[in-house]
């Protein structure tokens, strides 16, 4: 088992890792040969550095990306997606070294990145076999004069930006489809977990893609590496999965040379428990939906609204499970909730925890934090939360859950929709009709029925309102790197 680690070598991994920008093909360092720190949450000690590119070496991937964007365009759909799934089958088979590494540089406990690393895996699957089914349209216009014949065509080069919650699959889900496609790649992986999207960058290397077909690079200058890139004419695609806040200033980047934008932005997911659910279910359920990745998900749970009928025993029990939780380093044995990402992601939730219990709100459980060795906050589950906290009106990204009461179900789906975001929400109920008549007037792009879950590689995710634009996953993912092209044509 892995043994907490001060360095990669202890960690068992020293020869699992790139540290060095990948550009065309090759490993090298950035321009001034200037380094970035990794840290590991669970000690807050350096693992290692990687390199620090320049603006120079962001203009040299986006020269490598052209240069093999069109001989990639051109390979046949088959090729394409045997790579993928030779990918798929690399990934699968270094399933534990990516989960070891996950955990090391993002906290994460072990279950949770074997969880993620299995979901990541699944996106080069399920895009192998979507690369041969790209099917266009013939069809006689209405006035009979001549066909209407529709292909798709790859986009170009992609820029894609990924953040630190999940570094694989937030790559994967991206790169996939752009690959299977036929577009070319330029990835920027968060500063904080870049070691994940190096490590997946030469497992492909290794299953055939070419090279300059995908291009890493990190930087710790990322609003002008990215802006230049995006303000090359040969760039036609931007890809981001972040903050609502980066993604409005990524798109007003985007429209100087109108770039199609695919943005998975953030979330305030309500979880809506009543009366009638089935409450061994609605906490089995609040665990995942709340708990996966410690809270750092913007698919996770952040306010439960709860009908003041099963109010009482379903916050005590939520209180009785976080608190039975096992919080450490995320790669130690036992571990079920680890660290948080940084410093600065404990002081932002102590201060919201604060803020609320100013204002009246009751802990539970947990409100306590750990900033000496590591970023931890307790579990935390706190009632009576009123409007206008902070907890409720902004993404948690962490281990606290805020419940509030309801009486009815208009004023559950009042609450669930005042929110600017509207990525996921969740819906617990024994009576189906009413779940889906719920569903259906919930303003999100991803709703969860009884389940805690929902992310699936076959399934179209993103959100509406200032969640984000466009879908990830399913048909609808590789959709989002093609462009529409109609011939008219007699014969």
């Amino acid at each position: 088992m892995l043994a907490i680690p001060d360095t990669l070598s202890k960690a068992g991994l020293e020869n699992f890792v790139r540290t060095d920008l990948l550009i065309g093909g090759q490993w090298r360092a950035g321009a001034e040969n200037k380094r970035i720190d990794v840290l590991d949450p669970s000690t807050g000690k350096v693992i290692t550095s990687v390199a620090d590119a320049t603006i120079a070496d962001a203009m040299s991937a986006v020269d490598a990306a052209a240069a093999a964007a069109h001989g990639w365009a051109a390979t046949p759909p088959r090729q394409r997606s045997e790579i993928l799934r030779k990918c798929f089958l690399l990934m699968t088979e270094r399933a534990e070294m990516f989960a070891r590494l996950i955990s090391l540089e993002n906290g994460k406990a072990l279950p949770d990145a074997r969880g993620e690393v299995a979901y990541a895996a699944e996106f080069f699957r399920w895009f192998a076999e979507e690369a041969v089914r790209v099917i266009g349209e013939v069809s006689m216009a209405p006035s009979g004069a001549n066909r209407i014949l529709v292909e798709h065509q790859p986009m170009g080069i992609a820029v894609m930006v990924t953040p630190w919650n999940f570094p694989a699959a937030m790559a994967t889900r991206k790169l996939a489809p752009a690959l299977a496609a036929g577009c070319t790649c330029i990835l920027k992986p968060a500063t904080e977990t870049p070691l994940t999207a190096y490590a997946m960058a030469a497992l492909m290397q290794e299953a055939g893609v070419p090279p300059g077909v995908v291009n890493v690079l990190t930087t710790s200058r990322s609003g002008a590496t990215v802006s230049a890139m995006l303000h090359d004419p040969r760039v036609r695609k931007l890809s981001f999965t972040g903050s609502t806040e980066v993604g409005r200033k990524l798109l007003r980047e985007a429209a100087d040379q109108v770039i199609s934008c695919s943005m998975e932005l953030g979330g305030n997911a309500p979880f809506v428990v009543f009366d009638d659910a089935d409450l061994n279910k609605a906490l089995d359920g609040a665990m995942i939906a709340k708990m996966r990745n410690g809270g750092e998900a913007c698919t996770a749970a952040n306010r439960f609204l709860v009908q003041r009928g099963i109010f009482k025993e379903f916050s005590e029990g939520l209180a009785k499970r976080m608190a039975a939780l096992a919080v450490g380093a995320g790669y130690a044995d036992k571990t079920q909730c680890g660290p948080l990402i940084n410093l600065d992601a404990v002081n932002r939730i102590d201060e919201w925890v604060k803020d609320a219990t100013a204002k009246g709100a009751k802990i539970l459980t947990g409100g306590t934090s750990e900033r000496s060795n590591g970023f931890y906050y307790a579990p935390t589950v706190i009632t009576d939360v009123p409007k206008g906290s902070l907890l409720l009106n902004d993404e948690i990204f962490g281990p606290v859950a805020p419940v509030t009461p309801f009486d009815t179900i208009d004023e559950a789906v009042a609450a669930a929709n005042e929110t600017e975001y509207g990525l996921i929400a969740y819906v617990f109920t024994e009576d189906l009709r009413k779940g889906l008549q719920v569903s259906e007037r919930l303003e999100a792009g991803m709703i969860g029925l009884n389940r805690g879950i929902v992310s699936d590689p076959a399934a179209p995710f993103g959100g509406v309102k200032q969640s984000g634009l466009g879908r990830e996953g399913a048909h609808h993912g590789i959709m989002e790197f093609l462009e529409t092209k109609y011939i008219s044509v007699t014969w």
